[in-house]
């Protein structure tokens, strides 16, 4: 028999069998964790994959990888096309031979040492490195440090794009300080280098001519061929104005049709006409537009420094005050500021305000100059006249508060108010029965264009029953001249229901006789430089009986206005003159006066019967 022994001898050299039989449910669970970990080292690649294409992905942030010699172990897409190096050209080549310009090298070299030796982190700022073609390259660059603290770091930088964003700036930057049609430095910036150039001519002793050019009638070109061949022009002029300038003279457009020009470095007063003939030649040449060409003019003001200002807000205030003053003489005049013209300026804006408060004050009032025959000597009509009598100091003439008015747009409520007070002065009289036929009523031709005259003139006349026997209108030639086609029909429409329309100053204007048959007139005023000469200048006195003649050709009424000795009235009517008004018979008269004269006898004045 066999013994114990035998029996655990056996049993060790048989096959190790565990002690204990493994439970089936621990043997499912060790599958399930092995699973597990392939299942998340599955993820692990997926998600790196994912980041992979999302390095890969991202238009404007360029990703690179360096070893902690500096170089390249890893480009993305986005690093190729914001430096315009290809990944396998730059795989292994140091940072600094790639992308970094050249001052910033030996920066970037021990920058990178500090943070992999001392931990020093590089900072994320907006730098300008290098494309491969050498061109600067903004971006934002961001630094993150892998592995550390081991003996393999790894430096990634992150690049974002900043191009769009600098243009963007340059751009802003740019329409800031500059012109967009002519590129010229806009006034802001203009003046900017004006400041410069006085401190410089403060150290030289030297003076400064500053030139302020405005462009007659520009916006009639605008009307007329638009606002694209308008810009070609003022771009034309910019151009040559820049062709006559040195490189230290400086320019700027600061409106529209504005230009200011300064010549620094100017040695003598004697050299300023020389530079102001420079800058009027440029516009001696027609420019050219799309199908035709086209002359212009411009009217230039001069200040000067130190004479007229100390800097630069002053001296182009003041050549803007010259500027405007040559405007009001005429196309292509030049004026150079001196004082008189500040303080004249002052003068009339204070005489603007006082002004307006007239018109609110009742210190306005109206008087009237009669227009008598030339033959019996009898009253006809009545000019209304406007006159200011100040409640504080001597009267104001007409001749210096209506250009204002018409400057600073009050004429518009000065009119609106004559034609009142005449219509009310008219009816007035024809309730107390006295012999008269109309009043004229003078109209500019800021009035004529401005809205619903022509209704509120209806409106006046109907409200107090008058018609076209008792009130009259006068324009001068100008007027006529440049009414568009709105206030020509509005006078036609006048003119068929019987009104008198007379032409005012006759000869001072246009002074075209062909014109009369164009217009809807039925009176002619001589002007009174013509009636004052034409005793001893044969020339006057031939323009007046031409006058006269082809105006009663026309079958128009013909007056002649500042009639002042009986030498003149003789000649008149040896012209067969049909009216006379002047200071020979009347002068303007307030109304009772009027209300004086035309009630008393029916006998011819003084100055005739003598």
């Amino acid at each position: 028999m066999r013994g114990p022994r035998f029996r655990l001898r056996h049993w060790l050299r048989r096959p190790r069998l565990p002690l204990f039989r493994r439970d089936p449910r621990r043997k499912e669970a060790d599958l399930a964790a092995s699973g597990e970990v392939e299942r998340v080292r599955r993820q692990y690649r997926e998600s790196e994959l994912r980041f992979r294409a999302l390095l890969e992905s991202l238009p404007r942030v360029a990703v690179q990888g360096y070893d902690r010699d500096r170089r390249v172990i890893y480009w993305n897409e986005a690093s190729t096309r914001l430096y315009g190096y290809d990944t396998e050209e730059v795989q292994g080549r140091l940072l600094e031979d790639l992308i970094i310009p050249d001052a910033m090298r030996e920066g970037v070299i021990a920058a990178h040492r500090a943070w992999v030796e001392e931990g020093v982190e590089i900072p994320a700022e907006e730098l300008e490195l290098r494309h491969s073609s050498g061109e600067s390259v903004p971006v934002f660059s961001h630094h993150v440090m892998l592995n550390e603290h081991s003996d393999e770091p790894l430096m990634f930088c992150v690049d974002v794009d900043l191009s769009d964003q600098k243009r963007a700036h340059r751009e802003l930057d740019f329409a800031r300080r500059f012109d967009h049609l002519t590129h010229l430095p806009n006034r802001e910036t203009f003046e900017a280098q004006l400041c410069e150039a006085l401190a410089d001519a403060r150290q030289q002793g030297n003076l400064v001519v500053l030139v302020y050019l405005d462009v007659d009638r520009f916006v009639e070109i605008n009307d007329a061929f638009g606002y694209r061949q308008g810009d070609q022009l003022l771009v034309q002029l910019a151009t040559r104005l820049g062709e006559r300038l040195r490189v230290s003279d400086l320019m700027s457009r600061v409106s529209g049709d504005e230009f200011l020009l300064a010549f620094p470095g100017v040695p003598h007063e004697g050299d300023i006409p020389r530079l102001v003939l420079k800058v009027q030649e440029v516009m001696r040449a027609p420019f050219a537009l799309e199908a035709t060409t086209r002359k212009l003019t411009a009217c230039l003001g001069v200040s000067v420094f130190p004479a007229n200002g100390e800097s630069a807000g002053e001296l182009i205030r003041n050549a803007d005050v010259a500027k405007n003053r040559a405007k009001l003489k005429g196309r292509g005049q030049v004026i150079y500021f001196d004082q008189r013209l500040h303080d004249e300026l002052l003068h009339q804006h204070r005489l603007s305000d006082r002004l307006e408060r007239a018109l609110e004050n009742g210190e306005l009032m109206l008087h009237y100059q009669p227009q008598v025959s030339a033959v019996s000597g009898r009253v006809e009509n009545l000019e209304a006249l406007l006159r200011w009598f100040p409640a504080e100091g001597a009267p104001v003439s007409p001749a210096e508060f209506i250009p204002l008015a018409e400057r600073s747009g009050l004429i518009h409520r000065i009119g609106d108010w004559v034609m009142e007070e005449a219509c009310r002065q008219r009816a007035a009289w024809r309730e107390a029965g006295l012999a008269l036929e109309r009043i004229d009523i003078n109209f500019s031709g800021s009035q004529m264009n401005g809205a619903d005259l022509f209704a509120r003139l209806d409106d006046c006349l109907s409200r107090f029953g008058l018609g076209p026997r008792h009130i009259g209108l006068e324009l001068t030639e100008n007027v006529l001249i440049e009414a568009d086609a709105h206030v020509l029909e509005g006078l036609e429409r006048l003119h068929h229901r019987g009104f008198r329309i007379a032409i005012d100053d006759f000869g001072t204007g246009y002074s075209s006789l062909s014109y009369l048959k164009h217009f809807p007139v039925t009176a002619l005023k001589i002007d009174r430089t013509f009636v004052r000469d034409a005793p001893e200048r044969p020339e006057d006195r031939a323009i007046m009986e031409a006058t006269v003649f082809i105006g009663h050709r026309l079958g128009l009424e013909v007056v002649a206005e500042g009639v002042e000795n009986a030498e003149q009235l003789t000649l008149i009517r040896e012209m067969r003159c049909d009216l006379v008004q002047g200071y020979y018979f009347y002068a303007p008269m307030a109304a009772t006066e009027i209300e004086r004269l035309l009630a008393g006898p029916a006998a011819p004045p003084p100055s005739l019967s003598s």
